[in-house]
């Protein structure tokens, strides 16, 4: 596993990086490319390069050994010519747990992506947090204090330089950290619960598959009140797909077609005036009784309402696994629960952005 760090001056991705080598065995990796520029990066100087974090360097001597720099340190730090030598030397070592905080360009992350043990963490502050960060760093560390004004325009070249800056980056990774923690400890006990080390996001579950592609489905959906798509699978395998709207030869909903839906009638309010099919009538339609058999799995963003779970249960399915509530999920439960159909609901591990503690003013 490869983990990927990325983010703003004193955001703190350094200090999530001490955290995977300091308690889950992570090794760091440092990437000595050219034509790097700006205060992040690695600036090769002979055999000898800083690795610099905001502005504040941190020397280490390497040992060269082919196309690789070994540190002379207990922790077995590393650092690669290329983005293409760090790869070669991960590939062979995939099982094992690396950490790098030197993707500075789309390219080099790019080449990473590629791979299916990596993925990209961002770790971002308010700009307020990041000022006092800064300054306390530099009062630790005896270097000149910058002003607030020459930091402002240093972090805005850091994300927003046309050439350089790191925003298209952090806008693709897959979990975002906003770190607005002043304590270790607790930073640190936060990381913990995220299980940062899930595998799962590197290859999804076969849950996780098949939920995504009922929301993929769903983003075809032209009904006014709710997208939902649905999945149809009998041993791992796609039986058929499903989303919501009107019937084949109806104008479509968003264009009119529902009158219910566009009237923006409450949950469960006038569903016997609706004209759009639920995203799981349209599976069990596509797919026809003969396919569906014992073993088989309704997937569904969105839990099922009671019209539709009757029918679930008369063809014979076998699981129905969704990811989120609906108005009626106890009458759906009880209908399950009746005809032994298995209801559960699947909760993915967390990505998309995520605050280290509670949102509060700065």
């Amino acid at each position: 596993m490869l983990i990927g760090l990325c983010g703003g001056i004193c955001a703190g991705k350094r200090t999530v990086a001490n955290y995977l080598q300091e308690h889950h065995g992570f090794t760091h990796l440092y990437l000595r490319e050219e034509n790097i520029n700006g205060s992040t990066g690695i600036i090769s100087n002979g055999t000898e390069h800083i690795a610099k974090e905001n502005d504040l360097p941190t020397r280490i001597i390497p040992k060269y050994n082919g196309s690789v720099y070994q540190t002379p340190s207990s922790s077995k730090e590393y650092t690669f010519n290329t983005t293409e030598d760090l790869l070669d030397f991960v590939t062979k070592r995939w099982r094992e747990r690396w950490v790098t905080t030197d993707i500075h360009t789309e390219s080099i992350l790019d080449k990473l992506l590629r791979r299916p043990f990596f993925i990209l963490v961002s770790v971002d502050a308010p700009v307020s947090v990041r000022w006092k960060r800064c300054q306390a760093r530099t009062q630790k560390s005896s270097t000149e204090n910058i002003s607030l004004e020459e930091f402002l325009l240093k972090s805005d070249e850091h994300l927003y330089s046309p050439e350089s800056g790191l925003l298209p980056l952090i806008s693709r990774a897959t979990i975002r950290l906003l770190n607005t923690s002043s304590n270790l400890a607790h930073l640190y006990a936060t990381l913990g619960k995220l299980d940062l080390t899930n595998e799962d996001r590197l290859r999804p579950s076969w849950d996780q598959y098949f939920m995504q592609l009922a929301s993929l489905a769903a983003q075809r959906s032209n009904c006014m009140k709710r997208r939902v798509g649905c999945v149809l699978v009998r041993e791992k395998r796609v039986i058929s797909t499903g989303y919501n709207g009107t019937p084949r030869g109806l104008k479509n909903c968003g264009e009119g077609g529902c009158p219910r839906c566009n009237e923006g009638l409450g949950s469960g309010v006038g569903l016997g005036t609706c004209l759009c099919i639920h995203a799981e009538e349209n599976a069990l339609l596509e797919a026809g009784r003969e396919r569906i058999r014992e073993g088989a799995i309704l997937y569904c963003d969105t839990c099922p309402c009671l019209t539709c779970s009757i029918k679930i249960a008369q063809v014979g399915i076998s699981e129905v696994v969704y990811s989120q509530g609906y108005s009626m999920d106890g009458e759906t439960a009880d209908v399950f629960k009746q005809a032994g159909v298995q209801l559960r609901q699947f909760i993915p591990p967390a990505n998309g952005l995520i605050h280290l503690e509670k949102p509060s003013f700065y």
